[in-house]
This record gives C-alpha cells, structure tokens and sequence, in this order.
C-alpha cells in the first residue's frame, strides 16, 4: 500500500513538534540548571571558575531530559530524534546568544557547548526507546 502525502506530511509534522517540543524543554530545563548552579556560585558554594563546566553540564543535563521527551512523545527511531532535539536545543541556545548578547559562536566555547547538546540527546535517544517485549517460550 502507497502512503499519500497528506500520510508522509502529517508523519514529518508529528516529527518536528517532538522534537521543538524536545528542544524547548531542555532550554528550559537547562536554564533552571544555570539557575540553580548561579545561586550557588553567589553564595560562594561553587567556585566561579567552574562557570564553563557547569554550562556543558547543563546542556547535557537539559538536552538529555528534552530528548526524553521528544523520543517518549515520538515513540520509533529514537536516536535520530534525540539528536535533533540536542541540535534544536543548541540552536535555540545559539539564537538566544546572537540576539541579546551579541555574542560569536567561537568566543564563548560554542564548540563544547554544541557537543553537550548532541551527547545528551544521543544518550537519550540511546537508552530512551521503546522497550522490546520479550515472548516467553512455553
């Protein structure tokens, strides 16, 4: 049986919502994570150094729970989706970057925090799949 387009246009539309939704969770979720790590270097708990760090783990910690998401909502093919959650998070990171502080990919450690993003959404869409129904024998 031939599938239609309005079948394959409704399939990629279902898609891409997983994953902006996917994508804007862990943007959330990550923001929460700075948060709470800001709070802390400002009570002296942290040290400030460790600003960096912290960031590349928030973007793994977001993009890891949003690419949950987005593989939980989606269902198949979880890997690819994860990934492109982590890339939609890094992207809306880059976005937000460029128009409130005018800020270059390069200057800011772009490349680690790029690389947060996809590990996290790669481990989600690793061990975030369907599980297999195992069939007893009798």
């Amino acid at each position: 049986m031939r599938k239609t387009e309005e079948e394959q246009g409704a399939k990629l539309v279902r898609i891409m919502s997983c994953v902006l939704l996917g994508g804007a969770t862990a943007v959330v979720l990550c923001v929460m994570f700075l948060l709470v790590c800001s709070v802390g270097i400002s009570m002296g708990a942290v040290p400030e150094d460790r600003m960096y760090q912290l960031t590349v783990a928030g973007c793994v910690f977001g993009s890891l729970l949003g690419g949950a998401t987005a593989v939980r909502r989606y269902g198949t093919a979880p890997l690819p989706i994860g990934i492109a959650s982590g890339a939609i998070a890094f992207f809306l990171f880059l976005t937000a970057g460029l128009l409130l502080f005018e800020a270059d990919l390069g200057e800011g450690g772009g490349l680690g925090l790029l690389l947060g993003c996809l590990c996290g959404g790669a481990v989600s869409g690793l061990f975030g799949g369907r599980k297999k129904k195992r069939h007893r024998k009798k």
